[in-house]
């Protein structure tokens, strides 16, 4: 993974998270300068007065800009985020007032990405967690140490370990009779028949159910559907998220946030 830090920062005050962060990690920390490539195992901390986007793997900069009246560095960045990398994409929010990074974070999730937040109870400022959570954009609501874990179980996963090389490897070693199971219970449940869906977008769908339900493989996770009939629900949610629809639409921002922010992405 590529770690990306975006914090509110006064625009005409030097940030010392970097050289705090350099002192926790081994990992090379650097402030963004304009064009830098995005690399695994790298952190990066957005520099002050400024926006970030990231685009072709590519870290951009641009003039600290506001979005009706309020700075939202963190929405800008998740949304660019999901647009780049894709299901590859996994967002976090830590502490923090206000909203920004909530539409981000639907942004996320409506590609097919990760989102989790720092559960309220370990967190000195609770709005931008809060915020999220209540929107239903959040998949894990975790300490920051048990995200940490996350993060790295996430890494780990096969299926996000791995780049298909085509569509159809997607679900790699996938049995054809457990995709079509999987299908006879959704419709079953749901009176839908999905059978003539984009197989793509379905099994992405499923890929990111697997992920968070810590499923290796496909058989693995229709036997947790067995289990757990509550996650057709959530197969069946993510499944019918209207994604242009969703990064087409103005994102309706609602009030500035104050404190910091984190944020984590895969490369595509």
């Amino acid at each position: 993974m590529a770690l990306v830090f975006l914090q509110h920062l006064d625009p005409s005050h030097h940030s010392a998270l970097e050289e705090i962060l350099s002192r926790a990690t081994k990992i090379p920390v650097t402030q963004v300068t304009e064009g830098i490539e995005v690399e695994r195992n790298h952190i990066y901390i957005i520099p002050p007065n400024s926006d970030m986007i990231i685009k072709d793997g590519t870290l951009r900069l641009s003039a600290r800009s506001l979005t009706q009246g309020q700075h939202r560095p963190i929405d800008s960045f998740f949304i660019s985020l999901a647009e780049d990398c894709g299901d590859r994409s996994i967002g976090v929010i830590l502490s923090g007032t206000a909203s920004d990074g909530t539409s981000g974070c639907l942004a996320i999730k409506a590609v097919g990405g990760i989102t989790l937040a720092q559960d309220e109870a370990t967190a000195k400022y609770t709005s931008m967690p809060r915020s999220a959570v209540e929107s239903g954009a959040i998949d894990f609501v975790l300490p920051p140490k048990a995200i940490a874990e996350e993060l790295s179980r996430i890494e780990k996963h096969p299926y996000i370990a791995r780049v298909p090389t085509r569509p159809d490897e997607l679900l790699g070693p996938a049995s054809p009779s457990d995709i079509h199971q999987l299908f006879t219970m959704l419709r079953e449940a749901k009176g839908v028949d999905f059978t003539h869906y984009k197989q793509t977008t379905l099994q992405r769908r499923i890929k990111r159910r697997m992920v968070l339900t810590q499923s290796e493989r496909l058989e693995d996770y229709l036997r947790f559907v067995k289990d757990n009939p509550k996650e057709l629900d959530e197969l069946y949610k993510d499944v019918l998220i209207h994604v242009n629809r969703i990064l087409s639409r103005p994102w309706r921002f609602r009030c500035l946030a104050q404190r910091s922010f984190s944020f984590t992405c895969t490369r595509p």
